[in-house]
């Protein structure tokens, strides 16, 4: 456990040592206040893994939006820039304000890594998030045995931003119904697929931004261009850089109908359901046109961001058109995806929904 002489000044300055090194290079550099409050977090194998841990969880700790997004790109916990440039991780944080990097380095910087320091502090002072049943701390994976009509069958429950899945055939990303994407600065999952499919050269330039041009062919092809689309519309897209990590489709599933006047969505757990039974629609026609064909998709909790709906809402909604799926015979690797361990839960309790109990009145076939 940390010492009692830590605070939130001692992280600060370790902090800013973090910021300027990149995670790639903290070897040998000393990180005391750092040090002490990882020194709990007994599966790091090394020094510096202890840190890059105790770093992920108070960053997971921060308000999703613009300050965690903020905090990850400047302490290069975004994915891709491990090993960028103290100035190029500066520089997109900026971004994410909308504001010079004079000004983001003189105020917002500032209180980004305040923020992730007293995080720290809080965490340290609670004794630490020792696993527990319902903990979901220094996890990142689970499974989810669930009953989807007369068998059992098995779901893959991640905890951690979209952008870090590894080998999964398709990932679900959450749209509005023009199929009109987030600045990849943005804090939502669409975003962050947007971010980590662009192509940016070794000092974050922007090369290729792959996904809005495909969505932008698909309407083209499907004559909707500018115009709203049914909610539950599901387009395909390519994964562009996602395709190094084995994951090689996007589906965008039109589930938030903008509201007229406002920046504001509205979300049915219907339009949920229904664009995640054409997500598999979807990938029964693609399976085939791809070697290996496709197997395995990966879902968020559709409408429980911008669209306001509470995770164990969306979870239900999500869920009922998988288990229509599964408890037809389908074989399809079904993945969930969340950002919290309140997110997580919800997922974990999908209810199963029982067998029914057998007729003992009724007469057996001997009879």
């Amino acid at each position: 456990m940390a010492s009692e002489s830590l605070d939130q000044a001692s992280l600060l300055v370790d902090l800013q040592a973090v910021r300027r090194a990149g995670l790639l290079r903290l070897r040998g550099r000393e990180l005391p206040a750092l040090e002490s409050a990882a020194a709990s977090l007994a599966t790091a194998r090394t020094r510096e893994g202890a840190v890059e841990a105790l770093l992920r969880r108070a960053v997971a700790r921060l308000d999703a939006g613009t300050l965690r997004t903020a905090a990850e790109y400047t302490l290069g916990l975004a994915q891709g820039t491990r090993d960028w440039a103290a100035s190029s991780r500066r520089a997109r944080a900026a971004e994410v304000y909308r504001v010079s990097e004079e000004r983001f380095r003189k105020h917002h910087e500032v209180m980004v890594l305040g923020q992730v320091a007293a995080h720290i502090v809080e965490w340290v002072e609670g004794g630490g998030d020792e696993p527990g049943e319902d903990d979901w701390t220094g996890d990142t994976h689970r499974t989810v045995d669930v009953l989807a009509g007369e068998r059992t069958a098995r779901l893959t429950l991640h905890i951690h931003s979209v952008d870090l899945l590894r080998d999964v055939d398709v990932v679900v990303s959450p749209a509005n119904t023009y199929f009109a994407l987030p600045e990849p600065y943005k804090a939502s999952v669409s975003a962050s697929l947007r971010r980590a499919a662009s192509v940016r050269g070794v000092t974050g330039d922007l090369l290729d931004d792959p996904v809005p041009d495909e969505l932008r062919k698909w309407t083209a092809r499907h004559g909707t261009s500018g115009r709203s689309v049914v909610p539950g519309t599901v387009a395909a897209t390519g994964s562009g850089a996602l395709a190094e990590y084995g994951v090689r489709r996007i589906y965008h599933a039109a589930v938030a109908t903008p509201r007229a006047g406002t920046n504001d969505y509205d979300v049915l757990p219907a339009d949920i359901t229904r664009a995640t039974s054409r997500v598999f629609a979807t990938l029964t026609e693609e399976h085939d046109q791809h070697t290996p064909p496709l197997r395995s998709v990966c879902f968020p909790l559709l409408g429980s961001g911008r669209g306001g709906l509470p995770y164990r809402v969306s979870a239900a909604a999500v869920w009922s058109a998988v288990e229509a799926e599964l408890a037809r015979g389908a074989r399809w690797d079904v993945h969930f995806v969340v950002r919290t361990p309140e997110a997580a839960r919800a997922v974990e309790r999908i209810p199963a929904r029982p067998r029914p109990a057998r007729d003992q009145s009724a007469p057996s076939r001997s009879d």
